[in-house]
């Protein structure tokens, strides 16, 4: 089982990624069989292809990510929230999100779940 030092790095090393739109960084912390379900709800995402199809899009809006809080570990899950902003449909907006980390024995992302709705959106200020 990782480290919470393992997890932690982790997920800093997750929304380095994301904000430098770089989808390889971001896959390459995920295990080959790793899902990805952003938001809960949706169809998951299933492995290192279909993962890096939707962080390259993803990445392509220009959304930068940033932490609210510590990361929180137990066992082998890692949760964190952070807001995303982007400009979204011509206007500067915000999306509270929450994601959960399961980590495999290997250190890598075997499992991400993303939860937030529409009562999550808002306009940047």
């Amino acid at each position: 089982m990782p480290t919470p030092e393992q997890m932690i790095a982790a997920v800093h090393g997750y929304v380095a990624a994301f904000d430098a739109g770089d989808a390889e960084a971001a896959v390459a912390l995920f295990a080959e069989d790793a899902t990805v379900e952003d938001p809960v709800g949706t169809p998951a995402k299933i492995g290192h292809d279909e993962i890096r199809t939707f962080y390259t899009a993803s990445m392509q809006t220009g959304a930068k990510i940033h932490l609210q809080g510590p990361v929180r570990v137990g066992e082998d899950y890692a949760a964190f929230a952070f807001q995303v902003r982007l400009n979204w449909e011509g206007k500067s907006s915000t999306v509270d999100v929450i994601d959960i980390f399961r980590f495999n024995a290997d250190g890598k992302v075997a499992k991400m779940e993303a939860y937030f709705g529409p009562t999550n959106f808002g306009a940047a200020s």
